[in-house]
């Protein structure tokens, strides 16, 4: 199961977030530090939500830089030797092994002391091919998808191993930070990494996780009670990166796309999601940010249905930038009980 969000435009500008070591405007300062102290730990992110919630965590006691500029596409980031020497020089590196396969090999030949691997803090219990593709159309590239047709169209539970060369540990959905629960798990672990790090500042990070995860459990909150009242609900989106919101929130996933939007499907898969969008009402096409809309338009044009935009935040694009997390993800909501058709709950 899958789900997707529809990112409305967002223009709030949030100064703190492009500092190193702050804070985001809708929270109050962490504890700890000054704004002119010397930053107690380096620390290099893999990708935005990891950034993100590393500066929460840190503020000013941790300087915080990422490894996937701004408009990048995250699956595909290759590190220059510029960025490979920074990460040496680093204290930590956070990183989710599998999903970013240059920084694994950055981490494991440069930094591996300094690499933080969340995956066990994240909880990925998602198999890659737990797209819920009911209708019988299959991911992936046209191999894979020959070598598999016969096996997808007649068994809805797919192997769990089929995409594992691509995402995640053993073939898992790496996204999990789309269900709030799953990111405030992996913000107490980097809580607890830091503070192995810098004792002296055990406290300021640990109370600041704590206010990150209640309003991380708002979010969770809003989520279920906005999408509760959702005549439709099927998720048709440019690649499969909403799985875990989709599992979360009681909704199907069906992704045009792999978990990587380079996963392109072939003619056929194409033909059999458009019937699959009439037959099932569904009245949205999901594309989105950071990814080309092509797949989506044309799944939306033959199927006579509407595009929409979601962003699944693996990276802040120009649509996103000067908003954080939190603003993408109620955007999403907003743009997601518009496609479904949601009542007010």
């Amino acid at each position: 199961m899958n789900r997707t969000f529809t990112l409305a435009t967002t223009t709030l500008a949030l100064a703190a977030l492009t500092a190193c070591g702050g804070t985001p405007t809708t929270s109050a300062p962490p504890d700890g530090g000054t704004a002119d102290a010397s930053p107690a730990l380096s620390v290099a992110a893999a990708f935005y939500p990891l950034e993100y919630a590393t500066k929460r965590i840190g503020g000013d006691r941790v300087e915080v830089s990422s490894l996937t500029k701004p408009g990048a596409e995250p699956h595909d980031v290759e590190l220059t030797p510029r960025e490979v020497a920074g990460m040496t020089s680093a204290d930590l590196v956070v990183y989710l092994k599998g999903f970013q396969p240059a920084i694994d090999d950055a981490v494991a030949n440069t930094a591996a002391q300094a690499g933080f691997d969340v995956t066990d803090a994240a909880r990925l219990t998602l198999a890659a091919t737990d797209d819920g593709h009911d209708h019988g159309h299959s991911h992936g590239d046209d191999d894979h998808a020959d070598d598999h047709a016969d096996e997808d169209h007649a068994d809805h539970d797919h192997a769990e191993d089929d995409h594992a060369h691509d995402h995640g540990e053993e073939g898992t959905d790496p996204h999990f930070w789309l269900d709030p629960t799953r990111y405030a798990s992996v913000a107490e672990a980097i809580a607890e990494r830091l503070a192995e790090a810098d004792p002296a500042g055990a406290d300021t990070y640990r109370s600041n996780a704590a206010r990150l995860s209640d309003e991380l459990t708002a979010l969770d909150k809003e989520f279920s009670s906005g999408l509760a009242t959702c005549p439709h609900r099927d998720l048709v989106t440019g690649h499969a990166a909403f799985g875990y919101l989709a599992d979360r929130y009681d909704l199907h996933q069906v992704g045009i796309a792999g978990l990587s939007p380079e996963q392109e499907p072939t003619a056929a898969q194409i033909r059999d999601l458009v019937a699959h969008v009439r037959e099932t009402g569904v009245k949205t096409v999901y594309a989105e940010t950071l990814a080309s809309p092509a797949l989506a338009e044309t799944v939306a044009r033959e199927a006579g249905v509407t595009v929409e935009v979601l962003d699944p935040i693996e990276g802040l694009s120009d649509a996103s930038a000067g908003a954080d997390y939190f603003e993408i993800m109620r955007a999403n909501l907003a743009t997601l009980r518009d496609g479904l058709e949601c009542s007010s709950p």
